[in-house]
């Protein structure tokens, strides 16, 4: 298997297959039973656009950018944030589903938090 379709499969299919699930997901009506605890559906935003910022960032250190980092967190957050924004719109169109401001906040708040803290892991397993 070459190094380009290595790179492909490992590191941007399953960023496919999360923004699958996502579309998926927010294209379905909301579950009629949800826990009832104060802010669960932002901070189910914030996780999992945590988990696909930290997915874009893994994907992008294997680009020719890898060298800079600053252009591939800042790319990491956009394009994770974008997805979210893009999320909230196609919810906008669902029937029984709505778009939410304070959801596309805790979408892109979930992004800096997963590219950060998935930089601080890849640095710090690189300095042991």
């Amino acid at each position: 298997m070459t190094e380009r379709y290595k790179n492909l499969l490992f590191y941007w299919f399953p960023i496919i297959i999360y923004c699958l699930i996502i579309f998926i997901q927010s294209s379905c009506p909301s579950p009629e039973t949800v826990p009832d605890l104060p802010y669960m559906d932002k901070l189910l935003h914030f996780s999992v656009y945590a988990v696909l910022g930290a997915l874009f960032l893994r994907a992008f250190k294997t680009t020719r950018l890898k060298n800079n980092i600053k252009l591939v967190i800042t790319l990491s957050i956009l394009a994770s944030s974008f997805y979210g924004i893009s999320d909230e719109l196609h919810q906008y169109f669902v029937t029984c589903r709505n778009a939410d401001i304070m959801d596309v906040l805790a979408d892109i708040l979930g992004s800096l938090c997963g590219v950060y803290l998935y930089w601080l892991l890849v640095t710090y397993k690189h300095s042991s």
